[in-house]
């Protein structure tokens, strides 16, 4: 089965790419990605089929339901939303991996009855992967037991979003001072539900630390390749900077381990600046 990796966005100051078409250079270099924008607005459906167009047909994108659907409405009445997402992302067509539903930390136990209703309405054609941050799905088994038959009834995925290697000593930088601001401080989940694991991992500014930090995860890939599943891991730092040679550097290290994994794409090369 094929490992997938990426990053939270597609382009970025630090990444070598071309002044256009960022998306088709980023897809040279990872095979997935976090469709984080789709959380602010859904897209135009032209918009849409031009992410298509820059990436080939195994190319993974997990796109982040509105905050409209799963923070405002916290997924009652969004009926009409959600028909319009789900046309907007219709062009991606076997590359919308999953729709990714990134509950608010409010979101509590108590809820479980609203998000067993989504999912039991929500269009059947596609994937579905929830995230959850409130404490009480790490720290109460009984929670996170509850939330699993949820999701199993729907087969859909927990995604866990990996902290522990940022939260492991004090920040030493603005950046990661801003993650410890922002990002949730879980207890880390190495369980996965269905046949398409989705891990979301943030290291720190130092790579070797970031490194070091992910080794459970390259034997829990292993592992999960060995069981016939198809992984995608997304790979963060606090500013992200180094994030596209992180991603690719997981793959080659799982890859050393699994030598019938298949190989990423050589990234393409960018045009040099000019002065015009």
């Amino acid at each position: 089965m094929p490992l997938h990796v990426g990053c939270a966005q597609w382009t970025h100051p630090a990444w070598p790419q071309p002044s256009r078409e960022k998306l088709r250079s980023y897809a040279s270099w990872c095979n997935a990605v976090e469709s984080n924008t789709t959380f602010y607005a859904t897209p135009s459906v032209s918009s849409v089929a031009h992410w298509a167009e820059q990436t080939p047909p195994d190319f993974r994108f997990v796109v982040k339901l509105p905050q409209v659907i799963s923070h405002e409405r916290r997924l009652t009445n969004v009926d009409a939303e959600l028909r319009e997402f789900v046309a907007a992302v219709e062009p991606l067509g076997p590359r919308n991996h999953a729709l990714w539903i990134q509950l608010p930390a409010a979101f509590s136990p108590t809820d479980l009855g609203t998000l067993a209703a989504f999912l039991h309405h929500a269009p059947r054609e596609f994937r579905y992967a929830v995230e959850v941050r409130h404490r009480a799905f790490f720290e109460d088994p009984s929670a996170a037991a509850n939330l699993e038959r949820v999701l199993a009834r729907a087969n859909a995925e927990w995604v866990p979003f990996d902290t522990g290697t940022l939260f492991g000593r004090r920040p030493t930088s603005l950046a990661e001072r801003d993650a410890w601001m922002k990002k949730p401080r879980v207890a880390r989940r190495t369980r996965a539900l269905t046949g398409h694991p989705i891990v979301r991992y943030i290291g720190r500014d130092s790579v070797d630390e970031t490194v070091e930090g992910w080794s459970y995860l390259v034997d829990l890939v292993v592992n999960w390749l060995s069981e016939g599943r198809s992984p995608t891991v997304f790979l963060h730092t606090p500013d992200n900077a180094e994030a596209l040679n992180l991603a690719r550097r997981f793959h080659a290290t799982v890859a050393a381990i699994v030598p019938s994994l298949a190989p990423l794409a050589e990234p393409v090369a960018t045009e040099p600046p000019t002065l015009f």
